[in-house]
C-alpha cells in the first residue's frame, strides 16, 4: 500500500463533482464469500452451466436450489467489512455519489451506503418468474424445514433469488442507471473485479471514455490495470478504503 497513492486519490475526491464506486466480488472476499469462480468458490463444487443459467433453473428448479441453498448459507453468514463501510463514509461525507456493484450480497447496504445499483440483483430477494412476486429470502428461509425449495405464496411456483443467472438480461433499470451515472462520473474507484463479465466490464470503459478518472483497487493485475485504470492501487479493499478515507478526513480537517 502506498501512501503517496492514497493522498492523490484522496485529493481527486475532495476536487470531484462526482465520484463512483464500482464494485465486484473482491470488495467481499474479506467477509468471507469467496469469489464464485476461485478455489473454494461454487463453481469449484458445482458446474455454472449446469446449475446457474435459466434454462437449467426453469427445466429443474429443485436441481437448481441444491446450488442456491449452498450459495444462501455462504451470504446468510456474512457481514460488512471495512471496505463496505469506508464507501458508506465517502457516501456520507459527500464525496461519493454511489456505488454500482456486481454483488448479490447487499453487504453495501448493511454497510451503510444509501445509493446502491445492483448490477446482478440482490440474493436477499426471491422473485416468482411466472407472476413476478416477490418475498424476503429470510421469510422463505424460516419455513425452508416445511417447504423446500421455497414457493410463491401467490401461484405455487418455485421462486429463486431475484439475481441475474447466466442467460438472464441485465434488469432494464439498473442497466440504465449503472450506464447513466459512470457517464457522468469524474472519478471512479475500482474495486475488488477482474472486470471480465460483459455487460458489467463495460461500466468502468464507458465512464474512461466519458472523461472520468479511474482508480484500480485489487491485490493483482485485472485487464483494467494497463489501458483502463490511471492509478492503480494494489492491496485488500478491507485496508486500502479505510485508509483512503482517513486520509480524506485528515485533508478535510487542516
Amino acid at each position: 500500500m502506498s501512501i503517496a497513492q492514497l493522498q492523490v486519490v484522496a485529493k481527486k475526491l475532495i476536487e470531484s463533482k462526482n465520484s463512483l464506486a464500482f464494485t465486484g466480488a473482491g470488495i467481499s472476499v474479506e467477509s468471507g464469500i469467496p469469489d464464485f469462480r476461485s478455489s473454494g468458490g461454487l463453481w469449484e463444487k458445482f458446474n455454472p452451466m449446469e446449475y446457474a443459467t435459466i434454462d437449467a433453473f426453469k427445466r429443474d428448479p429443485e436441481k437448481v436450489w441444491t446450488m442456491l441453498r449452498e450459495m444462501d448459507k455462504v451470504l446468510e453468514a456474512a457481514d460488512p467489512n471495512p471496505a463496505h463501510s469506508g464507501l458508506a463514509r465517502l457516501e456520507e461525507l459527500n464525496l461519493l455519489s454511489g456505488v454500482i456493484t456486481q454483488n448479490i450480497d447487499n453487504l453495501h447496504q448493511e454497510g451503510g451506503s444509501q445509493t446502491v445499483v445492483e448490477f446482478h440483483g440482490n440474493a436477499r430477494r426471491l422473485v416468482c418468474i411466472k407472476c413476478g412476486q416477490a418475498v424476503a429470502a429470510a421469510d422463505a428461509r424460516a419455513r425452508w424445514q416445511e417447504e423446500f425449495p421455497p414457493r410463491c405464496p401467490n401461484c405455487q411456483q418455485i421462486m429463486k433469488p431475484d439475481v441475474v443467472l447466466f442467460g438472464e438480461p441485465i434488469p432494464a433499470e439498473a442497466s440504465s442507471l449503472a450506464m447513466g451515472m459512470a457517464q457522468v462520473a469524474s472519478v471512479m474507484l475500482v474495486i475488488g473485479t477482474s472486470a471480465v463479465v460483459a455487460p458489467a466490464s463495460y461500466i468502468p470503459v464507458v465512464a474512461k471514455k466519458s472523461g472520468a478518472f479511474i482508480v484500480e483497487i485489487n491485490p493483482e493485475d485485472t485487464v483494467l490495470s494497463q489501458e483502463i485504470a490511471d492509478l492503480t492501487v494494489r492491496g485488500k479493499a478491507g485496508e486500502l478504503v479505510p485508509a483512503l478515507v482517513e486520509q480524506i478526513e485528515s485533508l478535510l480537517s487542516k
